[in-house]
């Protein structure tokens, strides 16, 4: 009994998604690869760079790298000679380092972001459509319903369900709202 395939015709037993679904998730899967096989060479190299800068190997090697260059000039380690006995040139370099990382995440974000707009766009799309269907068929519904002559009840809500909704005139209000 537990083993009884529910994801419908052509799903594997017991992987519980159906056929649409598993289609969905393989386009979506495409899509990714493509936007990220379309990146340009700058746009790569900013993302493998920020990648790293986000990874525990990234903090590592700064533990290691500015621990070895102070302890080299602080402690003065024997056989070693100082060359940045103040420091300057390590908060240098980590400042200049700072400033290319803070734009490579930049520059990460707004692919991102911009990717992030175009699914929000689709979302609304799929809404708007979604909205106009189940009015469409809650009228048809109704239509049925006289036709064969069910009693039903006026339900103002109902009704008012029925008539079409107007995206521009949605948006307007949440732009008067958030003022």
């Amino acid at each position: 009994m537990g083993s009884e395939n529910r994801g419908g015709p052509g799903s594997q037993p017991g992987d519980g998604l159906n056929p649409v679904l598993e289609r969905n998730i393989q386009i979506i899967m495409q899509r990714r690869r493509q936007e990220t096989e379309s990146a340009g060479f700058q746009e790569r190299v900013a993302r493998a760079i920020t990648q790293f800068a986000g990874s525990m190997a990234f903090i590592y090697l700064h533990a290691i790298v500015y621990g070895i260059w102070i302890a080299i000039n602080v402690a003065a380690l024997p056989g070693i000679p100082r060359f940045d006995p103040t420091l300057v040139f390590l908060a240098t370099a980590a400042s200049v380092e700072a400033i290319f990382l803070s734009t490579f995440v930049l520059i990460t974000q707004n692919r991102m972001s911009a990717a992030a707009d175009r699914r929000a766009d689709l979302d609304v799309q799929i809404g708007l459509l979604t909205e106009h269907e189940m009015t469409r068929l809650l009228a048809l519904n109704s239509a049925i319903a006289r036709q064969l002559g069910v009693k039903t009840e006026v339900d103002p809500e109902l009704e008012e369900l029925k008539r079409d909704i107007a995206p521009e005139a949605v948006m307007d209000k949440l732009e008067d709202a958030d003022l």
